[in-house]
């Protein structure tokens, strides 16, 4: 993978484990000389990232509607700063430009993100992977929906599998490297339609 997608918070609550988290994944991204694609502002886990990442000479492209360069929270000292009309526009341009997704802490920006890039890879859309990095358990609870889905038949258990989740950032990466897309779009034919 050449470049990774990071879906995170504009704020960012000061947890110990979140700041080594986004330390630990810039150190991956230099060393495996991984572009940092992100939501385009200076604030939160957002501009924590970007700036460990420049910080290791890394590169970071940020892609940031244009209402909110407006406010100026816009990261002005970035390797590429892209802006678009609006905030489809703006996951739709990191989508085209990343080889997979990893999704940090955040709050509804964050969510509304990862689950439409996750439901574009199920409709089979792209095939990147879609890794979740489980800071402190922070997604464990989404991640037991999930499965809470599965078992009550609302989802797949092979398009459950297709969210690659873990603590550790190398391992994270490293997962999403091996992964191999298969989602099941029979659903479109087996619904029973009552």
């Amino acid at each position: 993978m050449k470049s990774i997608s990071v879906f995170c918070g504009a704020n960012i609550n000061g947890d110990p484990l979140l700041l080594k988290a986004i330390n630990d994944l810039a150190d991956v991204f230099a060393e495996k000389e991984i572009t940092l694609v992100f939501g385009g502002g200076r604030v939160g886990v957002m501009g924590r990232i970007a700036d460990a990442v420049l910080d290791r000479g890394g590169k970071a492209i940020g892609v940031i509607p244009q209402f909110l360069m407006d406010k100026e929270v816009g990261h002005t000292g970035l390797t590429e700063l892209i802006i678009t009309e609006n905030m489809h526009q703006r996951k739709q341009k990191m989508a085209d430009i990343s080889d997979g997704v990893i999704t940090m802490p955040g709050g509804f920006g964050t969510m509304e993100e990862f689950f439409e890039v996750l439901t574009w890879l199920q409709l089979g859309l792209h095939n990147n992977p879609i890794g979740i990095l489980n800071v402190g358990g922070f997604y464990d609870p989404i991640l037991l929906q999930m499965d809470k889905m599965v078992e009550q038949k609302f989802l797949k258990p092979i398009n459950r599998d297709l969210v690659i989740s873990h603590e550790n950032p190398a391992n994270l990466v490293s997962l999403m490297e091996q992964f191999d897309s298969k989602p099941d779009d029979v659903w479109f034919r087996d619904r029973n339609l009552i």
